[in-house]
Parts: structure tokens; C-alpha cells; sequence
């Protein structure tokens, strides 16, 4: 038996990179050009976070985010992760769990609206959701993968938790509950990221 020091981050992953990038490659290509619609209406909501004080157009943005969790859950985790990791198919009740949440705390009960808010908050906020939405897409291309891999929000998890948390941020009145998956989610794609790249040959 190998001793427990011997192991690598890799050893512990259900798949290599060149497993998961040829999955990600594959689902992206099925649902072009679903991914440029979603990064255009998140970058619509991020407007409306930041400058709109409409409940409506609060309610829309709630709707955007609930929307994608749920459309993760099934086109990502359900349809493809689950083929190459037994897990995926809990994370998707997870996210289904989360975008539930979300579209009953933001679109149907009132006032989970963007204002008013602190400058700091704001600046938080709306840095975390300019990292999800523009640099997370790019990470890969600076590691290394081609742009075919690209993760964005509303198609993979890892974005798509990263710019709720920003959305949550800009939210002053948002229950601390619906970040705690968003979180998790976070911390563990970015393990999972950096187990991926350190057991890459």
C-alpha cells in the first residue's frame, strides 16, 4: 500500500483535466450560442444592480440568477458532469436546491432589492461579479486550455457561484442563508480547479 504522503491533489479526482476538457468543450459546442445570451443578460443585471432602484428590474435580475442555477443543474450536472463523476448528480439537487431559493427569496417575495448600500459594498460587489462574468472565462486561456473550454456564468458552476455572491454583495438585505451554498460551491471549484491543474502532466 502507497504511503499517505505519496498522494497528489490528483490522486483524489474521479477524472483528469483532459477528461473534463474534452466534457467541457463538448458541452459548450451543444449549447452555442446559449452562453453569449446569458453573460449579455448578466451584464444587463449588473447595470440594474448598480443603478436601477426598479423592484421590477430587481425581481428580473433574482429571476436571471435562479434561472441559471436551475439550468446548471440539469444541462451540467445531471446531463454531463454525472458521466464522468458519480457526485454531480447530488451537486445538481444542490444547485436546483439554490435556485429554488433564489427565485423565491428574490422574484417572488418583495424587497430583496440592490439599494441603499455602502461604496465599499459596492465596490465588493461589483468586483466579484466582474471577476465571474469576464476573468473566470479567461482563467483557462491563461492555464493553458483552449477557449473552447471556457467556463461562463449561467452555463458552469463555478462562475455562475461566483457572480450570485457578487449579486448577493450588492443585496444589503439578502438573508445570509442563500450564501452559503454559493460559498461551498466557490471554494470547492476552486479545489477542484487547483487539483486539476496540479495534476496536469
Amino acid at each position: 500500500m502507497s504511503e499517505w504522503w505519496s498522494y497528489r491533489p490528483g490522486s483524489f479526482l474521479l477524472f483528469s483535466q483532459r477528461t473534463y476538457g474534452s466534457l467541457a468543450a463538448s458541452y459548450n459546442a451543444e449549447i452555442w450560442p446559449l452562453q453569449a445570451v446569458l453573460v449579455t443578460l448578466s451584464l444587463v443585471a449588473l447595470v440594474v444592480a448598480a443603478r436601477s432602484r426598479s423592484p421590477l428590474l430587481a425581481r428580473l435580475v433574482w429571476l436571471l440568477l435562479g434561472g441559471a442555477w436551475c439550468w446548471v443543474a440539469w444541462a451540467f450536472h445531471l446531463r454531463r458532469f454525472s458521466t464522468i463523476n458519480w457526485a454531480a448528480e447530488y451537486l445538481a439537487w444542490v444547485f436546483a436546491l439554490q435556485g429554488m431559493a433564489l427565485l423565491w427569496a428574490g422574484a417572488v417575495r418583495p424587497g430583496l432589492s440592490f439599494e441603499p448600500r455602502s461604496p465599499a459594498r459596492s465596490v465588493l460587489g461589483l468586483g466579484i461579479v466582474a471577476v465571474a462574468l469576464l476573468a473566470w472565462p479567461l482563467l483557462g486561456l491563461m492555464l493553458g486550455r483552449p477557449w473552447a473550454q471556457a467556463e461562463s456564468f449561467g452555463s458552469f458552476p463555478d462562475p455562475t457561484a461566483i457572480a450570485t455572491l457578487g449579486f448577493l454583495t450588492l443585496a444589503p438585505r439578502a438573508p445570509g442563508w442563500l450564501i452559503v451554498i454559493p460559498l461551498a460551491v466557490s471554494a470547492l471549484g476552486l479545489a477542484v480547479a487547483w487539483a486539476l491543474q496540479a495534476a496536469a502532466p
